[in-house]
């Protein structure tokens, strides 16, 4: 365990002889620690070093990552290497992608460990879908998938459709600090799952804020229209004005890239960029009409970003090489053996600025490598990091959980709810489809669910139901199948058996369910239901049809089209006022949800358009108020693409 403070500072150190091999055998009284000229007071010191990081682990195979909490127990053992790969394709040219992406996975392929974990991420992905994994047979498959788009502005979603008709330059400039956050929250993502050393493999051409004037086309998404400078290779060669934007740009850019390596810097997270261009004399092709000379020269300047993430992070930068397998093999002999030193620096900082470390070690003959220094938390930083974070709500916390994917071992995807029934009983819904194949299920059994029978049990043994669920869905078809019965409000045993097409048995569960009265309390909310469609046609046909089956579903694209349905009932027979709201992660409201009667009885009804939403995870709060009472739930939802 390290300790941790505001004036904490982590540094590790990679210490080798003068043939490149680890010295493992250094104590702590063997390193000086100096930072803005005066020695520092070592207090935590750990030697990390895995001799044969190849070979199995002791015990059989390492656990596999299901949870998050998966994730944070594994992802925190010394033994461990953790490795985030950027897939930045807004910054990488589709031929460069194509010739570097299989000796990208071959590295990972032939050089990750069997313990090691991996995750992927791309500029416009959230950081909530991304989970460091044992699973590398499909982070190979992703990356061998990595298409680059730089200098491509077609817009491929809604938000890039937001601004595709914006200057290409102020395009590029959007992308670059998408990028740059992308990266930073990744890297803090790293940061709070290990203590160690961490690599993020940063698959990139470079930055740049600025572009050429042959490629400063008025509307991005219409390249070459209006825009003389297209026809003239000389354009903006030897110009001053061209040089003093060319110094603003490249500082604000400065600016940018300080942010990144502060963030890696804190979270002891070394920056590797690898470039996927190879050996090249310039930045543009040909076609681009751009003379030699400018061409080398944002050439260079983006690879200077390059050098300069990896130089201040104590990562490499490999750039203008063909073989990159070779300079990528650095990352993981980096990962694999340094000495992890703590100290509570004696400047006590809270200035923002940047400090410098000295690593020194005593003994002669040695190679000492360190990061440089670091950026301090500024007086507002200082205070966020001691003021304590409010708690999560437990309902916030359970709707969230609840879109976590199925787990690889069920072959059926459920959903139960209830409304109201009859006499004083509960309304039960059971509803199934076939689970979505998952990256790395090739060892599922090869068994399709054809059938589920169902049995619901009251306390006492007697059946409530026995039977098969009517209709058999498939993966390919968008509407799952459903039975309802009625039950007495309490405890009610679930059990399910899951049959193939030779009426094998191939999947079972028991379940022990809570069985709400809503009849009883004076406002009451049924168990919302959610519909998804993928034509406006489809979902007027849904709204019109009062038996239309839910989706089981919690992960939606930007193109569906989302409505729920929920009932709500008074004691009284009154109709309560129900609300809707559209929350984010953290339970905060982003927009109110207009609602209307459903073709239901005691239904009512809302859409939910994902189309302007970004992809991360949301909640949906739904609120019933009347006379003596009010009721309220939350549904979670994920949004991935």
């Amino acid at each position: 365990m390290f300790r941790a403070g505001i004036n904490f500072v982590r540094v590790d150190a990679i210490v080798t002889d003068k043939n490149g091999a680890p010295i493992g055998d250094l104590k702590a009284e063997d390193f000086e620690v100096i930072e803005e000229g005066k020695p520092q007071k070592i207090e935590t010191f750990k030697l990390i070093s895995l001799d044969d990081p190849q070979r199995p682990a002791p015990g059989g195979p390492p656990r596999q990552i299901r949870t998050d909490l998966d994730e944070e127990l594994e992802a925190a053992k010394d033994d461990v290497r953790l490795y985030g790969v950027f897939l930045d394709d807004y910054h990488v040219t589709q031929e460069g992608s194509m010739s570097a992406r299989e000796q990208i996975a071959r590295f990972l392929e032939t050089q990750l460990a069997e313990s090691d974990m991996v995750g992927v991420m791309y500029p416009l992905q959230s950081i909530s879908l991304v989970r460091m994994t044992r699973n590398h047979e499909a982070v190979v498959k992703a990356v061998r998938q990595f298409l680059g788009r730089k200098y491509d502005y077609t817009p491929r979603n809604e938000i890039e459709e937001r601004y595709a008709h914006y200057p290409a330059e102020t395009v590029e400039r959007i992308r670059t600090q998408v990028s740059l956050t992308a990266i930073r929250g990744l890297i803090t993502h790293m940061g709070v799952l290990k203590e160690g050393r961490k690599a993020l493999i940063l698959v990139s051409e470079g930055f740049t804020n600025m572009l050429p004037p042959q490629m400063r086309d008025p509307v991005a998404s219409l390249p070459g229209f209006g825009n003389n400078a297209r026809n003239d290779p000389n354009a903006g060669a030897n110009n001053p004005l061209e040089d003093r934007a060319a110094f603003s740009a490249s500082m604000d850019l400065e600016e940018d890239l300080r942010e990144v390596y502060a963030t890696a810097n804190r979270n002891n997270t070394a920056i590797y960029a690898v470039d996927p261009r190879g050996l090249t004399t310039g930045e543009f092709g040909a076609d681009r009409n751009i003379g030699s000379q400018l061409s080398r020269q944002y050439l260079n300047q983006t690879m200077d970003t390059l050098r300069t993430l990896a130089l201040q992070t104590d990562g490499r930068a490999i750039i203008n090489r063909n073989d990159l397998i070779a300079g990528m093999k650095q990352i993981v002999r980096d990962s694999s053996a340094y000495y992890l030193i703590g100290y509570s620096s004696t400047q006590a900082p809270t200035d923002g600025k940047f400090h410098e470390i000295k690593v020194r070690v005593k003994r002669p003959g040695v190679q000492v490598r360190a990061r440089r220094g670091y950026w301090a938390m500024t007086a507002d930083d200082a205070t966020r990091a001691v003021t304590p974070r409010p708690e999560q709500p437990k309902a916030v916390t359970a709707a969230l959980s609840s879109i976590a994917p199925a787990s690889r071992s069920r072959v059926v995807r459920t959903w139960i709810g209830t409304e109201r029934g009859a006499n004083g009983k509960t309304r039960v819904i059971f509803v199934w489809e076939p689970a979505p194949k998952m990256a790395g299920d090739s060892a599922r059994s090869s068994a399709a669910p054809a059938r589920v029978s169902v049995t619901a049990v009251a306390p006492d043994g007697s059946p409530y139901f026995r039977g098969r669920v009517p209709g058999t869905p498939s993966p390919t078809m968008s509407t799952p199948a459903r039975v309802v019965f009625e039950v007495q409000p309490g405890k009610m045993q679930l059990r399910l058996s899951v049959e193939g097409e030779s009426s094998e048995v191939i999947d079972s569960e028991v379940r022990e369910l809570d069985i709400p009265d809503l009849s009883a309390a004076q406002i009451a909310l049924g168990t919302p239901e959610v519909f998804r469609a993928r034509t406006v046609r489809e979902i007027q046909q849904l709204k019109a049809d009062a038996q239309a089956v839910p989706t089981t579903g919690r992960e939606f694209s930007r193109t569906d089209r989302l409505f729920i349905r929920v009932g709500a009932y008074a004691r009284d027979g009154s109709t309560p006022k129900v609300a809707g709201k559209l929350l984010n992660r953290g339970g905060q409201q982003m927009v109110e949800l207009a609602v209307a009667p459903s073709t239901k009885a005691d239904v009512m009804e809302f859409d939910l358009p994902l189309a302007s939403l970004p992809p991360g995870d949301y909640l949906v709060e739904i609120t019933a108020t009347g006379t003596g009472g009010a009721a309220k739930d939350l549904i979670g939802l994920r949004i991935v693409s």
